[in-house]
Order: C-alpha cells, then structure tokens, then sequence
C-alpha cells in the first residue's frame, strides 16, 4: 500500500508578503494585476472572508473589499522560496512531484524516516517550514494522490488530514463532487443534471453509463469515486504547453490594434520558448478575451513554431467575437508527447 503525502502551502504568495512584511499580516490584501483591470492570483485568509478568490478581476475583488491592498507580485522571491520548501521534502523522500511553487506529491513508501510513518513525516515537514521558512502548509496523507490532495484541503489552513486506506471509501462517498481536483461549474452542473452531488451518488451508476454522459472523464469519475487512483508520483513530469498572455490596460478594437499587443507580445513569447528547446511543438494558438469576459482560442497544428500563422489565428478568433472589443490577449504552443527529449525541468 502506498503512503502519499500532498503538501499545500498557505495562501503562498500572500504569506510570502506578510512574512516579508509585518505591516501586512492583519490586513486583507492580495497579490495580482497592477491595475484594477488585473486578476487575483492569491489572496490572504481576511481577503477571503469578504469573498476575494484567486482569478478574480481586480475590479470585482475591490467592490468587495474596499479596503483591500494590492501588492506587486515578486516571482523571483516567490521561485526562491518554493526552492527551499523542496530542499526539505528532499530531507524525507526523494519521490517528488511538484504541481507548481507551492504544492507537491511526496512518495514516503519506502522512506526510514519517522519510523516510517507518513502521518509523522507530514507533520514534521510543516514543523520544518513553519520553524525555518515562518510559513504554514496544510498536507493531506493517503494511499493515493487523488485522497492525499484532496484531504490537503480538509482542515486548511496549518493542518494535516489523514486518511487511513480502510477509511478512503466512507470518506468519498460523503465528498462533494466540486471538491475533486478537475471538476469546474460546467462539469458540476452536469453532474449535477444527473444527480449526482456526491460520491456515493456515482457509486450508483456503471462505468458504462458514466462513460455514455461524460466521456473519459466518466471513466476517472467512476474509479476516484471508489477510492481508485494508480497514478505513481512521477519525478519528471512531462511539460504538455506553454503560454504568454497579457490584460489590455483598455480594451482593444480592430485587427491592427490587436495586432500591435500580438507584436509586443510574440518577442517575449520567443524567449520563454528557448527554455523548452528540447521539446517538439505540434500546434500553436492564440488566446482572445473579449469585453464581456467570453474568451476563445483558436489552434493551428504544426511542426515548428511559425510566427506568420499568428495573425491569420487572430483574424479567426476575432471573427468570433462579432465586433466586441479586447481585454485580453495570450501565444502559446503544445508539445508533442513523443519527443526526443521530454521531460522539462520544473524550475525553468
């Protein structure tokens, strides 16, 4: 049986901020766009309690907390950071997924430490980064990865959930659909179209009739419902995409004016690739968001990438759009999963 701990830092970006910044600690604020035209990417506990979230408008999470201080993002800090929260998971395993800067799947199978328990190496784990960092995270300790993230978000923030293997099916069949890593609005009101609110909800339909109302999701839907999840933690993870986008300090009208952002934006998009040089690019794509925040993408396959495929893209995607004006505008590439070298680095 296998022991997985998923480790989640708390609120990381803000926490970073208030841990640099005393005067922050007791305020709501939240880190993001430079402009009310921006979006949230993480927010503090006392934001949240007005009803800031994560990509949110800027403007939206005003008018719900006025008082709400916006702070500069710092990357680099938060990069530096996320370097050394993972140099102490190194202490306890070396079986370590990242899934961004601030949470990761840990493999503690096999690992001596702690006499072996995975309940205790969580527990020490966050008493590490609490001691040596002064920032909380919240694990979550089960038999698979889908469990383990999943109890990570239980008793948030600064707390550990841990689920023993005889307790994983009474704890998904009580689980609210929208809890599972995947399951957006969309896919929840058509659970929801069907009945089905809960684990043990799903428990009474076949994997054929789940498979007949949501495709392969059917399939992973029926075997996470009861308990099922083989996925290994995987050191390398293969990187799928990568992507550059920017938010218009005013909306855009016409081909030309989206045409100077996309010039802007294409030089900056080129750099980033030069980091996944190893990597096969099998389509391109550009990303438009519209005034009224309905967006679409439009995908091109090729071989390399193709700078002059790019406007062609923009002139379908603006189609699209009727004539409505621009807030958004965003490159990217996919990658080939059959590349000669695949694995990209998570620190690039």
């Amino acid at each position: 049986m296998k022991k997985i701990i998923h480790i989640d830092m708390d609120c990381f970006y803000a926490a970073v901020e208030m841990r640099d910044n005393p005067a922050l600690q007791n305020i709501p604020i939240a880190i993001g766009g430079s402009s009310k035209r921006g979006v949230i990417a993480t927010c503090n506990y006392p934001a949240r309690k007005f009803g800031v979230r994560s990509a949110m408008p800027v403007a939206h999470a005003l008018r719900l907390c006025p008082d709400l201080t916006m702070v500069p993002g710092r990357m680099s800090v938060y990069k530096q950071v996320s370097k050394q929260i993972r140099e102490i998971f190194h202490r306890y395993t070396d079986l370590i997924e990242p899934l961004s800067l601030d949470e990761a799947y840990l493999d503690v199978t096999d690992s001596p430490h702690c006499h072996g328990s995975a309940t205790l190496i969580a527990q020490r784990i966050c008493q590490d980064i609490a001691t040596e960092l002064n920032l909380t995270a919240s694990a979550g300790v089960a038999p698979c990865k889908f469990i383990a993230k999943v109890a990570s978000d239980e008793n948030k923030p600064n707390g550990i959930c841990v689920i023993k293997p005889e307790q994983v099916l009474d704890f998904v069949a009580t689980l609210d659909l929208k809890k599972i890593p995947g399951v957006g609005p969309k896919t929840l009101d058509k659970l929801h179209q069907h009945g089905l609110y809960t684990g043990a909800d799903v428990r009474q339909c076949s994997k054929d009739e789940l498979a007949q109302w949501f495709g392969k999701f059917g399939a992973s839907l029926f075997d996470r419902c009861h308990g099922i999840d083989n996925r290994p933690v995987s050191v390398d993870r293969v990187r799928k995409s990568l992507g550059i986008e920017t938010t218009l300090a005013e909306n855009v009208d016409g081909e030309g004016a989206c045409l100077d952002v996309l010039n802007t934006l294409l030089p900056k998009f080129e750099q980033r690739l030069q980091h996944a040089n190893d990597l096969k690019i099998c389509r391109q794509g550009i990303k438009v968001k519209f005034s009224d925040f309905t967006q679409t993408t439009v995908d091109h396959s090729c071989g390399q990438l193709t700078p002059e495929l790019f406007p062609a893209l923009l002139k379908e995607a603006l189609s699209r759009g009727e004539g409505k004006s621009v807030r958004l505008l965003g490159l990217h590439v996919g990658f080939s999963e059959h590349s000669d070298k695949q694995q990209l680095s998570f620190n690039l």
